[in-house]
C-alpha cells in the first residue's frame, strides 16, 4: 500500500494537533499544582509558620 504525500501530510496534521492538544491541556491544569507542590518543596521561609495542606485550603 503506497500512501500518497497529501495522506501522509493529513496524519502529521492530525498527529501534531494532537500531541499539542495534549500539551495545553497539560499545561493549563498543571501549572498551578506544579506550583504548590514547589513552594512545599522548598518550605517556609525562616520565622514564618509551617506549611500545612491545612494552611493552603485555609488561606
Amino acid at each position: 500500500m503506497i500512501l500518497t504525500t497529501t495522506k501522509v501530510k493529513s496524519e502529521t496534521r492530525q498527529r501534531l494537533a494532537t500531541v499539542l492538544s495534549v500539551c495545553r491541556f497539560s499545561f493549563q491544569y498543571g501549572f498551578i499544582p506544579f506550583v504548590i507542590w514547589l513552594g512545599f518543596r522548598k518550605g517556609a521561609d525562616p520565622g514564618m509558620p509551617p506549611l500545612t495542606w491545612q494552611s493552603l485550603l485555609w488561606q
